[in-house]
Protein backbone atom coordinates (compact mmCIF):
# COMPACT_ATOMS: atom_id res chain seq x y z
CA UNK A 1 0.00 0.00 0.00
CA UNK A 2 1.77 3.32 -1.17
CA UNK A 3 0.84 6.24 0.75
CA UNK A 4 2.02 10.09 0.93
CA UNK A 5 0.11 10.56 4.58
CA UNK A 6 1.07 10.77 8.19
CA UNK A 7 -1.13 7.56 8.64
CA UNK A 8 2.32 5.87 8.61
CA UNK A 9 3.60 7.04 11.79
CA UNK A 10 2.53 4.26 14.32
CA UNK A 11 4.45 1.91 11.72
CA UNK A 12 7.21 4.41 10.99
CA UNK A 13 9.80 5.41 13.64
CA UNK A 14 13.21 3.12 12.27
CA UNK A 15 14.77 6.35 11.44
CA UNK A 16 13.94 7.74 14.89
CA UNK A 17 15.78 5.03 16.66
CA UNK A 18 19.09 6.63 16.73
CA UNK A 19 17.64 9.40 19.03
CA UNK A 20 19.45 10.37 21.82
CA UNK A 21 17.80 12.22 25.04
CA UNK A 22 17.06 15.29 24.44
CA UNK A 23 15.07 18.98 25.62
CA UNK A 24 15.66 20.40 22.77
CA UNK A 25 13.52 19.63 19.39
CA UNK A 26 13.70 21.50 16.64
CA UNK A 27 10.83 20.14 14.83
CA UNK A 28 8.57 22.11 12.85
CA UNK A 29 5.99 24.13 14.59
CA UNK A 30 2.55 22.51 12.97
CA UNK A 31 2.80 21.38 9.56
CA UNK A 32 6.02 21.15 7.68
CA UNK A 33 7.81 24.37 6.78
CA UNK A 34 8.03 25.61 3.08
CA UNK A 35 10.75 25.16 2.01
CA UNK A 36 12.59 22.46 2.71
CA UNK A 37 16.08 23.11 4.01
CA UNK A 38 18.77 22.58 0.94
CA UNK A 39 20.22 19.19 0.75
CA UNK A 40 23.60 18.36 2.29
CA UNK A 41 25.52 15.38 1.00
CA UNK A 42 27.35 13.46 2.84
CA UNK A 43 30.82 11.48 1.35
CA UNK A 44 30.39 8.35 2.51
CA UNK A 45 27.28 5.95 2.72
CA UNK A 46 28.72 5.09 6.25
CA UNK A 47 28.31 9.22 6.78
CA UNK A 48 25.39 9.54 5.69
CA UNK A 49 23.87 7.24 7.69
CA UNK A 50 26.32 8.78 10.80
CA UNK A 51 24.44 12.44 10.27
CA UNK A 52 20.88 10.84 9.94
CA UNK A 53 21.28 9.26 13.34
CA UNK A 54 22.60 12.49 14.62
CA UNK A 55 19.82 14.30 13.33
CA UNK A 56 18.13 12.07 15.16
CA UNK A 57 19.98 12.66 18.29
CA UNK A 58 19.00 16.50 18.33
CA UNK A 59 15.28 15.74 17.05
CA UNK A 60 16.24 17.91 14.40
CA UNK A 61 13.61 17.70 11.38
CA UNK A 62 15.55 20.36 9.21
CA UNK A 63 18.74 18.45 9.23
CA UNK A 64 16.94 15.35 8.98
CA UNK A 65 15.37 16.47 5.50
CA UNK A 66 18.83 18.01 4.17
CA UNK A 67 19.70 14.22 3.64
CA UNK A 68 16.84 13.28 1.80
CA UNK A 69 16.61 13.25 -2.81
CA UNK A 70 12.79 14.30 -4.25
CA UNK A 71 12.11 10.84 -4.87
CA UNK A 72 13.10 8.78 -1.56
CA UNK A 73 10.96 6.34 -0.57
CA UNK A 74 10.42 4.83 3.33
CA UNK A 75 9.29 1.22 3.44
CA UNK A 76 8.02 -0.04 7.23
CA UNK A 77 6.09 -2.72 8.09
CA UNK A 78 2.59 -3.79 7.51
CA UNK A 79 3.47 -2.64 3.56
CA UNK A 80 3.64 1.00 4.45
CA UNK A 81 5.60 3.26 1.48
CA UNK A 82 6.27 7.29 2.26
CA UNK A 83 7.26 8.53 -1.32
CA UNK A 84 8.62 11.96 -1.77
CA UNK A 85 10.89 13.86 0.23
CA UNK A 86 7.48 16.09 1.34
CA UNK A 87 5.47 13.65 2.46
CA UNK A 88 8.38 12.28 4.22
CA UNK A 89 8.70 15.69 6.02
CA UNK A 90 5.27 15.73 7.10
CA UNK A 91 5.18 12.18 8.91
CA UNK A 92 9.21 13.37 10.60
CA UNK A 93 7.35 16.31 11.44
CA UNK A 94 5.21 14.12 13.80
CA UNK A 95 8.49 11.99 14.67
CA UNK A 96 10.48 14.82 16.07
CA UNK A 97 8.67 15.32 19.27
CA UNK A 98 8.38 14.50 22.71
CA UNK A 99 6.52 10.89 23.64
CA UNK A 100 3.72 12.84 24.89
CA UNK A 101 3.06 14.86 22.11
CA UNK A 102 3.28 11.28 19.68
CA UNK A 103 6.89 11.61 19.06
CA UNK A 104 10.18 9.18 19.59
CA UNK A 105 12.40 11.48 21.19
CA UNK A 106 14.16 10.37 23.75
CA UNK A 107 15.02 6.92 22.14
CA UNK A 108 18.63 5.57 22.54
CA UNK A 109 19.50 3.12 20.30
CA UNK A 110 22.70 0.95 19.73
CA UNK A 111 23.59 -0.32 16.92
CA UNK A 112 24.18 -4.33 17.97
CA UNK A 113 25.12 -5.49 14.41
CA UNK A 114 26.26 -3.43 11.14
CA UNK A 115 26.73 -4.86 7.73
CA UNK A 116 27.62 -2.71 4.86
CA UNK A 117 26.89 -3.75 1.45
CA UNK A 118 27.60 -1.49 -1.53
CA UNK A 119 26.31 1.20 -0.67
CA UNK A 120 23.55 0.13 0.98
CA UNK A 121 24.13 -0.24 5.24
CA UNK A 122 22.39 -2.59 6.96
CA UNK A 123 22.31 -1.63 11.17
CA UNK A 124 20.26 -4.53 13.55
CA UNK A 125 19.67 -2.15 16.79
CA UNK A 126 18.30 -2.13 20.36
CA UNK A 127 16.47 0.86 21.84
CA UNK A 128 16.04 2.16 25.19
CA UNK A 129 14.80 5.49 26.71
CA UNK A 130 13.70 6.04 30.25
CA UNK A 131 10.00 5.62 29.08
CA UNK A 132 10.46 1.88 27.78
CA UNK A 133 9.39 -1.09 30.09
CA UNK A 134 11.95 -3.27 28.19
CA UNK A 135 14.23 -2.66 25.08
CA UNK A 136 13.06 -2.45 21.75
CA UNK A 137 15.24 -4.54 19.01
CA UNK A 138 14.81 -4.25 15.21
CA UNK A 139 16.52 -3.42 12.44
CA UNK A 140 17.26 -1.10 9.29
CA UNK A 141 18.45 -0.91 6.32
CA UNK A 142 19.62 2.62 4.49
CA UNK A 143 20.31 2.68 1.00
CA UNK A 144 22.37 5.81 0.12
CA UNK A 145 22.97 7.65 -3.35
CA UNK A 146 24.99 10.48 -4.15
CA UNK A 147 25.52 11.11 -0.76
CA UNK A 148 22.20 11.20 -0.10
CA UNK A 149 19.51 8.68 1.58
CA UNK A 150 17.56 7.31 -1.43
CA UNK A 151 15.76 5.29 0.73
CA UNK A 152 15.00 3.52 4.33
CA UNK A 153 13.73 -0.01 4.85
CA UNK A 154 12.63 -0.72 8.57
CA UNK A 155 11.27 -3.36 11.14
CA UNK A 156 9.97 0.04 13.59
CA UNK A 157 6.59 -0.47 14.82
CA UNK A 158 5.51 1.97 17.37
CA UNK A 159 2.53 0.30 18.42
CA UNK A 160 5.11 -2.46 19.43
CA UNK A 161 7.29 -0.21 22.11
CA UNK A 162 6.33 -1.51 25.57
CA UNK A 163 5.89 1.52 27.83
CA UNK A 164 5.97 2.06 31.40
CA UNK A 165 2.89 3.08 32.72
CA UNK A 166 1.56 6.52 32.37
CA UNK A 167 4.28 7.30 29.69
CA UNK A 168 2.44 5.99 27.21
CA UNK A 169 2.74 8.66 23.64
CA UNK A 170 -0.37 10.26 22.56
CA UNK A 171 -1.21 8.61 19.06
Amino acid sequence: MQTPSLRLLPFFLGAALFAVPSTSFAAPPAGIPAPLPKRVRQPTPEKVVAEHMAAFSSCDWNRLMAQFPDNVEFFAPHGMTVIGRKALGEMFAKVVKPPAQGGTCGLKVTAEHTFVVGDVINVQWRADAPFLAEPYRGADAYETRDGLMAAQVTTFDAAELKMKRGAAPKR
